[in-house]
């Protein structure tokens, strides 16, 4: 019985953990890239720690209402929605759902990364915690607990088998 339930558990945590590292890894197969959510500006529409995936942006397909990531600063991104477009200006003006006002200043074309495609809830979380020290103890702790899930019904079944043993001769 307990092997069965070792076996179980093993399965849910590897297809989860597979599952996971799809949703990080699959997109970029695709020309896709992947952004943690770290404000609420997109709120109710992205939420906080949400995993957003955008597709590669064409500036000559990109619409007014559409959500795209941009670069602020060399280490900032933003993921607002498009309020306005100035073709000669070749900039976007854009603003978070939840925001009152639009952004301070206009986004030029060549500072937008990705047009959003999907999002998936919380898995941001695991995307920026997954990279502290801590993360990765605990993502090193999981792969523990997977391999002691598979190894240790066999030790436990064949020691006692071996005292079973030993008691009958």
């Amino acid at each position: 019985m307990g092997k069965k339930i070792c076996s179980v558990l093993s399965t849910i945590l590897l297809i989860a953990l597979l599952a996971l590292a799809g949703l990080m890894f699959v997109p970029r197969i695709f020309g896709c890239e992947e952004f943690a959510v770290l404000s609420g500006s997109m709120v109710p529409t992205i939420p906080v720690g949400s995993l957003v995936v955008d597709k590669k942006a064409d500036n000559a397909s990109i619409e007014v209402g559409d959500i795209v990531t941009y670069q602020i600063s060399e280490e900032t991104l933003v993921t607002h929605r498009i309020t306005a477009i100035d073709e000669a200006a070749k900039t976007v003006t854009t603003k978070g759902d939840a925001n009152n006002v639009e952004d301070g200043a206009p986004v030029p074309f060549s500072s937008i990364i990705g047009v959003y495609a999907f999002h998936v809830p919380y898995v941001g979380y695991i995307s920026i915690y997954g990279k502290t020290p801590l993360g990765i103890s605990g993502l090193c702790g999981v792969l523990i607990v997977v391999i002691l899930l598979n190894f240790l019904p066999d030790a436990l079944s064949s020691d006692g088998e071996e005292k079973h043993a030993i008691k009958e001769d």
